[in-house]
């Protein structure tokens, strides 16, 4: 049994506290608006602001059968080298362009690249393949839109969402320049590994994670299909340099390793990070908690580098 007493910091723990208080463990039981209106009232109560400089504009991308809302995060002393695409998490049912505005809005201003944020369609609503559709959607657009390169970057179901679209793209001209992925989810072996040692972890469960897997296929046995399940590809090679962070603290912790193991055996650029101590969920604790504060200077570091075209790990 793990003992996240010792496991996890005081600090780390009034913000599980914090975040129990807004959205119970037990959510997953009640119904689907009810779990968006939780969540959504929870990410108001997290918000942080914009930082100076940072400015904001919603829009969408036009498609035939659908409109993907975005919205464009700019910076006064804007830095062009790359652009940030940036895909929510949520478990698939949840969030959108208001729960990650702030930690888009701080990507972008202490980067200075622009980022573009994503309302991809949710589950149950929309069943996979739709999500998956709309981020290769945003991508393309980004790729055509822009004069810069693209870097993506998704926290928990929406790593999922980027490292699906950086397979998928992999022989297009214009392809990722690096990718970003924060505690993602990848279809990893459920029977291993973290999957195992942090069934019951705070902030997410194994349960938790067969809920959403479950609700975004309709309970369709999709074995096999790498849009969904990233670490189900057979081909690990010429994707583009990834950075994995991870909590240990979490299920899909391994899910990093693993990913990380397969393209630099197909002898890609990848480096894993898990940060002891953490929950998934944890960039909402950015502003409370020292660990998660370091952390997320990681994730902007990374993105600065790979929309440099560089590496340095």
């Amino acid at each position: 049994m793990t003992n996240y007493k010792t496991l996890i910091d005081a600090e780390t723990w009034a913000f599980i506290e914090k975040t129990n208080s807004y959205y119970p463990p037990d959510t997953i039981d009640y119904t689907i608006a009810e779990q968006r209106a939780i969540y959504d009232r929870m990410c108001r109560e997290f918000f942080a602001g914009y930082p100076e400089g940072v400015t904001a504009e919603t829009t969408a991308i036009a498609t035939p059968t659908n409109s993907i809302p975005i919205r464009i995060y700019r910076n006064a002393t804007a830095n062009k080298p790359a652009m940030v695409l940036y895909v929510h998490g949520g478990g698939f049912i949840l969030g959108g362009l208001d729960s990650h505005d702030d930690v888009c809005a701080e990507i972008c201003g202490r980067t200075g690249y622009e980022v573009v944020s994503v309302d991809y369609r949710l589950a149950p609503e929309h069943l996979h393949p739709a999500a998956f559709d709309d981020a290769m959607t945003a991508f393309e657009w980004a790729a055509s839109t822009y004069d810069c390169p693209v870097v993506l970057c998704g926290d928990s179901a929406g790593g999922n969402l980027c490292a699906a679209v950086a397979h998928a793209t992999r022989g297009h001209i214009k392809k990722p320049i690096g990718q970003v992925l924060i505690y993602p989810s990848l279809g990893g072996d459920r029977a291993r590994g973290s999957y195992v040692t942090h069934a019951e972890a705070p902030m997410l469960t194994l349960r938790d994670t067969e809920f959403y897997l479950n609700i975004r296929t309709g309970g369709v046995d999709r074995t096999g299909d790498i849009t969904l399940s990233p670490l189900a590809d057979a081909n690990f090679a010429y994707l583009p340099p990834t950075v994995l962070i991870t909590a240990q603290c979490d299920p899909l912790s391994s899910d990093g390793e693993a990913y990380r193991d397969r393209v630099v055996a197909a002898g890609g650029h990848a480096y894993w990070f898990e940060e002891p101590g953490l929950v998934h969920s944890y960039l909402r604790a950015r502003h409370m908690v020292g660990r998660a504060r370091a952390s997320f200077t990681r994730i902007v570091e990374a993105v600065s580098v790979l929309g440099r075209g560089e590496w340095i790990w």
